[in-house]
């Protein structure tokens, strides 16, 4: 326990430190291309020189201080009051973050889990039956579904779910935002909420769980022909025994590091999917902040994405060790 506990320290220090220079060099290179002097003086009227400079300082974004002062000056705002700073028209990047996380973790949460469950247990059955008419089957849809751009995929079910509201003669599926009743009821409240997130969780679960059964199933078919396999079945053990005690094993450790590395992506990376159904999350904002040269808000996305990704690297290495026992914790 305690070597364990003592892994887990070390490398969540590891993580901290790599977070923070990471998160330094996207500051200074966001304020380095980014302009947000620009946003006011392309205003209609221009707004007076003094008001700009006035404005630039209030939010930490002059670009005519130095930017060491500036950094010093926005790092010692997050250690100290937690604070990532203002957007160029002042607004807090602390309360636009929040409510963009939590629409993305709404958005992305079901649809991660289901894509993963779908499409590693679709390679490992494809896998098991190479070449046969059902692998056949499933590669030529995963196929079809891997060149089909993620917006006509989204428009195709939001067009079916209309004609499915006109048929039923009442509104059984919602096409944008997350929520629109308004009551106290628990229930309701639970059920608008399904009717909300169903089809673009249907849009985001086909388009994750491709990759996943591919990658699954080429994972595991190189696992079933390893020499530990052949020898495995050689003392006795059925197809399906040695598949299931070893190269099963064996091939979950890549999957469950391409899911860990994915994690980023899985949350800023939904910015088709979240324009077609008019949620408001973490990928919207990041195009968004690079539109409007939000130096802060940019900076602060890419920190979350550094902290799924180092956080997913942990509960990867965690689950390698578990597979596998030649995984030392040292």
């Amino acid at each position: 326990m305690a070597r364990f506990v003592g892994y887990i320290a070390k490398r969540v220090a590891s993580y901290i430190v790599m977070i923070f220079v990471a998160t330094s060099l996207t500051y200074f290179l966001a304020s380095a291309f980014m302009s947000p002097r620009s946003n006011y003086e392309s205003r209609t009227p221009r707004p007076p020189q003094e008001s700009i400079e006035a404005s630039l300082d209030a939010t930490n974004l002059n670009d005519k201080t130095p930017i060491l002062q500036r950094y010093q000056r926005w790092l010692g705002g997050i250690v100290t009051r937690w604070d990532w700073g203002q957007t160029p028209t002042g607004v807090s990047v602390n309360e636009e973050m929040s409510s963009r996380i939590g629409a993305s973790v709404e958005l992305m949460s079901l649809a991660t889990i289901i894509s993963i469950v779908v499409g590693v247990s679709l390679g490992v059955y494809t896998a098991q039956r190479q070449y046969q008419w059902q692998d056949r089957f499933l590669g030529g849809m995963a196929s079809l579904f891997m060149v089909i751009p993620t917006v006509v995929l989204a428009i195709l079910i939001v067009f079916a779910a209309i004609e499915i509201n006109q048929a039923a003669g009442s509104r059984l599926f919602y096409v944008t935002g997350l929520s629109s009743y308004e009551g106290g009821n628990p229930l309701m409240t639970f059920l608008d909420f399904l009717q909300h997130i169903l089809l673009p969780t249907v849009v985001l679960t086909i388009i994750s769980s491709v990759g996943y059964h591919l990658g699954q199933r080429t994972y595991l078919l190189d696992e079933m022909h390893a020499d530990y396999v052949r020898t495995a079945r050689a003392k006795g053990l059925t197809k399906k025994q040695a598949i299931r005690k070893h190269a099963l094993r064996a091939s979950l450790i890549p999957t469950a590091v391409s899911v860990a590395f994915s994690i980023a992506g899985i949350f800023t990376g939904a910015v088709m999917t979240e324009k077609i159904f008019a949620i408001h999350g973490l990928g919207e904002y990041f195009i968004n902040c690079i539109n409007n040269n939000n130096i802060h808000g940019a900076v602060a996305v890419a920190a979350f994405s550094g902290a799924c990704t180092l956080v997913g690297a942990l509960l990867a290495d965690l689950f390698a060790a578990a597979l596998d026992p030649r995984i030392k914790m040292s």
